[in-house]
């Protein structure tokens, strides 16, 4: 499918007009020209209306909406995924509307289309660039095939907040990962230009600190230091933004008591005037009423006034602009050249989209419109495999238990093992449960004829009925089996004595890592707890495949298992792609974006804390020290850690030079032998740590990292060169400065276990 995908798209980008021959060029004068005649045309209904994003559901059926966009009162369309409704609604404008000005749509296109990635999450342990850039480019591919111009992607919150359900839609709890994931995302799903036919416009989410909300509670507020925000949280929004991102979608959090949707200092003195940021603003779902009940707006028409001057372009899934913005201008309480303002904003995106140019750009011909929106010619399995496979993290492998042998009875059992739904995990945008592989099947599929599968479902995701509830809300998500928990864990007790081997499946359901799903505990649900016991009595070997959004604790489970392998949600191709890791026809190179704790009493746990005047040395414990008494310090998992089926050895590090200038460069470089039986990949990771500052700096920073193949006996020398960027940060004046000192350099495989050594800046 690869072949046929790059073809394709290679042959779409050689038959389009050269820039010359196009009626309005892509060019930023050309399009703000075009644009500022345009709104001299425009009445004010007419502005108003391309501020607003409708979404297509119940309470707006399809119908309402044609109407709506007649009287040109819609900018864009999200929610709708097929060429026929939106050539349809398309049409309507086209062929009814004064102006003629296009619709655009989106859609949550988070880590697929149709063809469903690992969860974010899982994309970031890859530590693989190429592998995420494989998912932005098949994804836009897709998305635009179904005539989409604009994704709600990529999600660059830094979160060290587990118990956030959208965790499992970023990329773990480090600054410098999420950034380049970000830009990578960005670059890969926009291409050359977001108007190219199997290319779409990002909008990067959600602006800003959402993965910072106080108790993992979504929704919730954020209050946090200048320089922490500068520091941690905001790098991997201008990252994407310089990498060229269209969009913006604004936050439903507060930041130090004030809504994003209601900031100006963040969406027009940081957004606009400082990071020079020209493309649209959008609000989140609902998120102008919602300033009503954050308490800084005391009815509707106040609200508007507070979103539309603070910097919010287009409304999503609200009537709010419409009905209240008109009488706003005419009291004087917003001006016209506000409203001029955020419609150009819009115009200007739907220009850089080639919409002025050809409306139907991403929908093609109608007689080209597929015969079956779902057939499967239109996947990209062979990629999805591959990424899944390099997404997942081996935590534990005691006595070479993996690989498994493809031979023999192999026991397989738990409420993941056999759901095509939940290994898609959440926001898999188009993509259709029927045509994903669960892991019962891939492993059929990798032991045909070789070795016998017996399955038994062992538990319920959870036996608590209001979560049962919880998950079936909208739609019949999690199946609830009729039988006694007794029952089933006989069953399954029963097929772990028939076998050599017993694989779990267990974790979480996808709609348990999701938005609006924070959690208060972070362990397996208490029923596949019951059940992993009577597996582990059985005295046969227990490997524990986990499928989950976020990090849990697994100190029980790690103690239980002989072996334990973290697989996110993997997506369409997820059984195939653990069944390849599983049996060792892939060896796993997976490292942690995010530190797993031993005890949801430990949060937050990130690796690059800041040091404290009493550190705790569990080598030398004293009492007055910052730990706990009541248990294990640190976390049970830490942040960039993974295991393989081989093992590797790094040498001391050497540098380039002792100094560093100030305008100057050095390298780090140490040796890496894969030092055992089977080739296998691995991630150089190279941190650094200011010990002695104007302020206190973490104890140490990821800054670099390398993913290296290496065969058995085989060495690599790894590079990374230093400069003086990579030692910046924000003092306590808010000054982005680099300070003269020592400076500890640290290069691993994990961020724990690394060698050490150290230069001076001049």
């Amino acid at each position: 499918m690869k072949w046929i995908y790059s073809v394709s798209l290679a042959v779409t980008l050689a038959m389009q007009p050269a820039l010359a021959e196009i009626a309005h060029p892509l060019t930023e004068q050309a399009r703000d020209a075009y644009v500022s005649e345009l709104l001299q045309k425009m009445t004010l209904d007419e502005k108003i209306g391309q501020l607003r994003l409708i979404s297509v559901g119940p309470g707006t059926p399809k119908e309402a909406i044609r109407e709506m966009i007649k009287q040109g009162q819609v900018g864009a369309i999200f929610n709708t995924v097929t060429r026929q409704d939106i050539r349809a609604m398309q049409d309507q404008v086209m062929q009814l509307s004064r102006l003629k000005i296009p619709l655009f749509f989106a859609y949550d296109v988070v880590h697929g289309q149709r063809t469903v990635f690992p969860i974010p999450l899982g994309m970031a342990a890859s530590w693989d660039l190429d592998a995420v850039a494989e998912v932005g480019r098949v994804s836009a591919y897709e998305a635009a095939d179904d005539g989409l111009n604009m994704t709600w992607a990529p999600m660059v919150d830094v979160s060290r907040e587990p118990r956030w359900g959208r965790v499992s839609e970023g990329f773990g709890e480090d600054t410098y990962l999420t950034s380049e994931m970000g830009r990578t995302m960005v670059e890969a799903m926009q291409g050359k230009s977001p108007a190219d036919r199997y290319a779409v416009m990002t909008s990067v989410k959600h602006f800003a600190l959402y993965g910072a909300v106080e108790g993992g509670r979504d929704y919730n507020t954020v209050d946090m230091s200048p320089q922490r925000m500068f520091q941690d949280y905001l790098p991997p929004y201008k990252a994407s933004l310089d990498a060229g991102s269209g969009g913006v979608m604004v936050s439903l959090n507060a930041i130090n008591g004030v809504p994003a949707t209601a900031d100006s200092w963040l969406l027009k003195d940081l957004l606009r005037d400082e990071w020079k940021f020209k493309g649209i603003t959008i609000s989140d779902h609902g998120a102008i009423k919602e300033l009503i009940k954050h308490g800084v707006a005391s009815d509707p028409q106040e609200a508007v006034r507070i979103a539309l001057k603070s910097g919010i372009d287009m409304s999503m899934s609200d009537e709010y602009y419409s009905k209240y913005l008109p009488d706003l201008v005419k009291s004087g309480a917003v001006s016209k050249a506000e409203i001029d303002d955020a419609a150009r904003h819009v115009l200007n995106v739907k220009y850089d989209m080639g919409l002025f140019n050809d409306p139907y750009s991403h929908l093609g011909a109608k007689e080209t419109d597929p015969a079956d929106t779902n057939a499967e010619s239109r996947l990209h399995r062979a990629e999805a495999r591959d990424v899944a496979r390099k997404s997942m993290v081996l935590l534990k492998n005691e006595q070479d238990t993996l690989p498994l042998k493809k031979a023999g009875t192999i026991a397989l059992v738990g409420p993941l093992a056999d759901s095509q739904r939940d290994i898609m995990g959440s926001w898999s945008a188009a993509g259709l449960a029927r045509q994903s592989v669960t892991l019962l099947q891939g492993m059929k599929n990798a032991t045909a004829g070789n070795a016998t599968v017996i399955y038994a479902k062992g538990a319920n995701i959870s036996d608590n009925k209001s979560i049962q509830d919880f998950l079936n809300l909208y739609e019949q998500a999690v199946s609830v089996d009729s039988r006694t928990p007794q029952q089933m864990i006989d069953e399954a007790v029963a097929a772990a004595q028939k076998a050599d081997v017993v694989v779990a499946a267990v974790g979480e359901a996808q709609g348990m890592a999701h938005e609006a799903s924070s959690r208060s505990e972070l362990t397996i649900p208490a029923s596949q707890q019951k059940l992993l016991a009577a597996l582990k009595a059985t005295g046969k070997p227990l490997v524990i495949v986990l499928m989950n959004g976020r990090p849990l604790t697994l100190a029980t489970e790690d103690a239980q298992a002989s072996a334990l392998l973290e697989t996110w949600f993997s997506g369409t191709e997820g059984g195939n792609a653990i069944a390849d890791v599983l049996f060792g026809d892939y060896n796993p190179s997976g490292k942690l974006p995010v530190s797993f704790p031993r005890s949801v009493g430990q949060i937050p746990i990130y690796y690059n804390h800041l040091p404290t005047g009493r550190p705790y040395n569990p080598a030398k414990p004293n009492k007055y020290t910052s730990h706990y008494y009541d248990a294990l310090n640190g976390p049970l998992y830490p942040f960039g850690y993974g295991l393989s089926y081989t093992t590797f050895t790094v040498s001391p590090v050497t540098l380039s030079s002792k100094t560093l200038a100030r305008n100057g460069k050095l390298d780090a470089s140490v040796t890496v032998t894969n030092s055992g039986k089977r080739d296998g990949a691995t991630v150089v990771q190279l941190y650094l740590n200011d010990p002695v500052a104007s302020m206190s700096r973490p104890v140490q920073e990821l800054k670099s990292f390398k993913r290296i193949m290496l065969k058995a006996g085989e060495s690599q020398t790894v590079s990374f060169p230093i400069d003086g960027n990579a030692l910046k940060f924000w003092n306590a004046k808010m000054q982005y400065v680099m300070e003269p000192g020592k400076i500890n350099v640290m290069i691993g495989l994990d961020s724990v276990h690394t060698q050490d050594t150290s230069f001076d800046a001049l």
